[in-house]
């Protein structure tokens, strides 16, 4: 196997993020076959911490390779937690379990007073793509809010708001109503179109993401989650920079 190079190969590289970038496994499940002695580099058998050059020829044994890659488009609903639920609180992975929907874990978070749109997945290489900043990738909200938008609301968001001292990236805002709109991020900042919106002395009664690069929510019901296959894939993993699943 010859490593696809990529602005973030740097050899020599360790061979569990070796394997992981190649779409083999994630890093922890590529540590676990080094230390069961499945993987071998250049004809010898690897062991944990081991680094490889982009010419180093890497096997892994036949009928290693873990399980299938998983992706799901999931609605979260209003009240679910995205990460570390306190007592009483449910979280996506509990919901998504309850659901039949099992080994995945969500990319990125939404507020427990937020609803909408989150990928649920195994593929370690996911969360990388889709939530580190040098990475470009648009998502899209229908947003509600208290009072009536003024007329200035849509250019002095597109253009950037401050934030408690930072200026927000260009954005795009579309009016659906007095109250509503819709916009579009390409960046994800903590609590972004709340604070976005109380910056211009109005508050956000309520906040759906409906669209992740071309993953729709459309019309999946709260708590429900339907897989991401075929072309739908294909385009969401191609514009991660990323290969298929094997």
């Amino acid at each position: 196997m010859k490593a696809k190079p990529t602005e973030e190969d740097v050899y020599p590289m360790r061979l569990n993020k070796y394997l992981a970038r190649q779409g083999i496994t994630t890093r922890r499940a590529a540590d676990e076959l080094i230390a069961r002695g499945r993987v071998m580099v250049n004809g010898q058998v690897a062991t944990l911490g081991t680094k490889v050059e982009e010419s180093d020829k890497v096997e892994v044994a036949s009928g290693a390779t873990p399980k299938r890659y998983s992706y799901f488009a999931y609605h979260k609903p209003i009240g679910v937690i995205t990460h570390s639920p306190q007592r009483g609180e449910k979280d996506v992975k509990q919901d998504a379990r309850e659901r039949g929907v099992l080994d995945v874990f969500p990319v990125g978070r939404l507020d427990k007073d937020s609803s909408g749109l989150m990928i649920l997945t195994n593929d370690g290489r996911v969360t990388d793509r889709l939530l580190n900043p040098r990475y470009d990738h648009d998502k899209e909200y229908q947003v509600r809010t208290l009072e009536t938008l003024r007329e200035s609301f849509k250019k002095t968001m597109e253009g950037g708001v401050n934030i408690e001292g930072y200026i927000t990236a260009p954005c795009t805002v579309r009016k659906t109503g007095p109250k509503s709109f819709n916009i579009t991020l390409s960046e994800g900042k903590k609590h972004q179109i709340r604070r976005m919106v109380a910056a211009l002395h109005n508050q956000v009664t309520e906040l759906k993401r409906v669209r992740i690069m071309n993953v729709r929510l459309e019309d999946l019901a709260p708590g429900d989650a339907r897989p991401i296959m075929g072309e739908e894939l294909a385009t969401f993993l191609e514009k991660l920079g990323l290969s298929s699943p094997r």
